[in-house]
């Protein structure tokens, strides 16, 4: 009997704390971010372990560009559980964020874990698609004395090609941007057009016309072509 007294005073307390979160991640969906996070810190004050409002909260943080929060709540997520790529992704993220803020010499501290983070979350999930995709920002933009590696690139991108065909050859078309050969990333962003033709894909191939290859023309026909298709789509 009193364990149904104590049940009973607590389900209304329990069912404010769910409308909470509820309201809270719709003002989350709503890009009202500001709104949302006290309402997820109280509702985390009774929930301390609630792995989606910790990871709204690290989300919160990381567009609001504060590192060292998103860390925190990112590190939390992964002691909760630590099988999750999603959770190594992000910590990596935003530890490579803080990595680029900070001087070189505290960045090269910084650069073992992010990688370490980014390779953990493609253990736990070997089609991760954005963890790659992070690994190869990574390698090309580092200089080969700290660890950067084209090779080791072309490598994230040609696991890519095997089960995600566009982002692969998205991904060897910016790698190829990156080092100046820019005819060759051209076949690769088309070869992502014929195969997937997203937004992203018409976009990459755009931005290399008018910003590398100094062809604004080519650019607007790029465009164009989207435009024309995704009216076709929407009919």
């Amino acid at each position: 009997m009193k364990q149904l007294i104590v049940a009973f005073l607590l389900f209304p307390m329990m069912i404010w704390s769910q409308s909470g979160f509820d309201a809270a991640e719709k003002l989350f969906k709503e890009e009202k971010f500001d709104q949302a996070r006290p309402i997820f810190e109280n509702f985390l004050k009774n929930n301390p372990s609630n792995l989606k409002a910790i990871e709204y909260l690290g989300d919160i943080a990381g567009r609001n560009k504060s590192w060292d929060t998103a860390i925190g709540y990112y590190k939390k997520l992964k002691q909760l559980k630590p099988s999750e790529a999603n959770y190594y992704y992000k910590y990596g993220g935003a530890l490579g964020m803080k990595a680029s803020q900070v001087s070189k010499f505290k960045a090269l501290g910084m650069i073992d874990e992010v990688k370490g983070a980014f390779e953990k979350a493609i253990v736990f999930n070997p089609k991760h698609i954005e963890a790659r995709w992070a690994l190869i920002e990574l390698y090309i933009q580092l200089p080969g004395i700290i660890g950067g590696s084209e090779s080791k690139a072309i490598k994230y991108s040609d696991e890519l090609l095997r089960f995600s065909p566009v982002d692969g050859y998205l991904s060897k078309g910016h790698i190829d941007e990156y080092f100046k050969r820019y005819k060759i990333a051209e076949q690769n962003y088309k070869k992502a057009i014929a195969i997937g033709g997203s937004k992203v894909s018409y976009l990459m191939l755009a931005n290399l016309y008018k910003n590398k290859m100094d062809d604004p023309e080519k650019a607007k026909s790029v465009l164009e072509e989207f435009r024309k298709k995704s009216q076709m789509v929407n009919r």
